[in-house]
């Protein structure tokens, strides 16, 4: 679509093509000084959480979010009222994130600290995909979603074990150690046991006799051993997901079965997999 397609429309449909598509000059520059704008908002927001510096420039600070924040609320606006369908807008994940991305600042009228779930506005660079043309490459992601549901039921039937693992390591601490060595109740000593058993030791509690320490051993060999767990059930559902869209087809030479997708020749011997259609040569 060119400038000259533009004009011929009306002013709320040229506002809907130049808000919402990117196949046109102006869509491409409205959306890139878009993401300027969220990337710069994104920057006040960091320099603002600084104390020293919110000190000095405070009030330039709280006006340029403001200013952001109006920015962004007008677009908002715009794109409920010239969207054909409002509603789905609205409820969209991108009408979702656009309106988190103005609202924590009125909220920050009433809850000060709001203001830092501004962030939230670095989702919206999502859409540097569009304006790049890298919208075809997020389809891939829909391999990491079906790994995800493939591996849903394994996932959480090890988390289960873990979580019992966890409290049986916990209240055995717990009964070893003792208040008097800082493991003063059930639910710490759990979360000592899960501090432990992801490897990540913390140290602000530790075992002191030699049977609690036998019993940290334990812990951290096991923390070890579950950490590929996941991983493993993760990688094959991935893998899974993938070959069940790769091309399958017997190659005539080698009989290999699957092949990568749109294949013409096979991986692994180089024979071609289908024979090339003949022309009709009759009158």
């Amino acid at each position: 679509m060119d400038n000259d397609s533009l004009k011929t429309m009306s002013w709320r449909e040229r506002l809907y093509t130049i808000i919402f598509f990117t196949n046109t000059p102006a869509g491409k520059r409205f959306d890139t000084w878009l993401l300027v704008i969220i990337f710069a908002s994104l920057i006040v927001v960091m320099f603002d959480s600084i104390a020293s510096f919110n000190e000095r420039h405070g009030q330039l600070l709280t006006a340029l979010e403001w200013g952001f924040t109006a920015v962004f609320a007008i677009e908002y606006v715009l794109r409920i009222y010239t969207h054909p369908e409002p509603r789905k807008y609205i409820f969209s994940f991108y009408g979702a994130v656009d309106l988190l991305s103005v609202l924590p600042a009125f909220i920050a009228l009433l809850l000060p600290d709001a203001q830092y779930l501004l962030v939230v506005r670095v989702v919206r660079m999502l859409r540097i995909f569009r304006v790049l043309k890298l919208t075809p490459y997020l389809s891939q992601a829909n391999f990491l979603l079906v790994a995800l549901q493939g591996s849903r039921q394994k996932i959480i039937v090890f988390l289960l074990s873990v979580t019992t693992l966890i409290i049986v390591y916990g209240t055995l601490m717990y009964v070893i150690e003792g208040p008097s060595n800082g493991f003063t109740s059930i639910p710490i000593s759990i979360y000592w046991a899960v501090v432990t058993l992801t490897t990540v030791g913390f140290g602000d509690i530790v075992p002191h006799t030699p049977l609690g320490k036998a019993l940290a051993t334990m812990v951290m060999i096991t923390g070890y051993s579950i950490i590929a767990v996941p991983t493993g059930i993760f990688t094959a559902e991935l893998a899974n997901a993938m070959r069940q869209d790769s091309l399958r087809h017997n190659c005539p030479t080698c009989d290999k079965l699957t092949h990568e997708p749109n294949a013409a020749f096979c991986s692994r011997c180089g024979s071609q997999l289908f024979e090339p259609k003949q022309q009709d040569t009759t009158d």
